[in-house]
């Protein structure tokens, strides 16, 4: 935050791009990319991340529309405002790509990440894994007598707690499906 209180970024809706084109601070947004669902494009939008050195976060990727054949790809990536305008332009270049969103940048967004924890522990621990289980609104898909496992949707940063919440009393394994989003609003 400055002096004036104004919130850093910028918005489609804005009249002002209060980012620094030049700034070395690492940004994290993300892209939800619509592309032909055919073979082969996938790898094509990965290659671009890897052939430069970029880093992906997150990737889920769906077919939306059956009849028109098109998938949506969401990205979580982060870099330099330079580096993430480059990453949206070079995106736009490839033959399949219709259309590029920075769901960061365009105003108020809904992220969400499904995850499931295999919990072990008996006794006290047992009890406290369902008790922060509760809390955290994840449920219960499976339980044997010496485990459990949760299933819990969220933000990332949800699902970060939830983790490190269970990690002291016996988290096993995680399984997370990546960041699905969708700008708010009517368009």
């Amino acid at each position: 935050m400055n002096a004036l209180k104004i919130k850093r970024g910028t918005s489609r809706h804005s009249a002002y791009d209060l980012r620094d084109p030049n700034s070395q601070v690492i940004e994290r947004h993300t892209l939800a990319v619509i592309v032909d669902n055919e073979a082969g494009v996938l790898a094509r939008v990965i290659g671009l991340f890897s052939g430069r050195g970029y880093n992906i976060e997150s990737l889920t990727v769906a077919e939306i529309d059956h009849t028109g054949h098109t998938s949506r790809i969401t990205i979580v990536t982060s870099g330099t405002a330079a580096v993430i305008e480059q990453i949206k332009a070079q995106l736009g270049r490839i033959v399949p790509v219709h259309e590029v969103h920075d769901l960061t940048v365009e105003g108020a967004s809904v992220e969400r990440e499904l995850a499931l924890f295999k919990v072990r522990g008996e006794g006290e621990k047992r009890v406290e894994a369902l008790r922060l289980a509760d809390i955290f609104r994840a449920n219960v898909v499976d339980s044997t007598l010496a485990s459990f496992t949760f299933e819990i949707t969220g933000t990332p940063e949800k699902i970060d707690a939830f983790a490190e919440l269970m990690r002291p009393l016996g988290l096993v394994e995680v399984a997370r499906t990546g960041v699905a989003a969708l700008a708010r609003g009517s368009e």
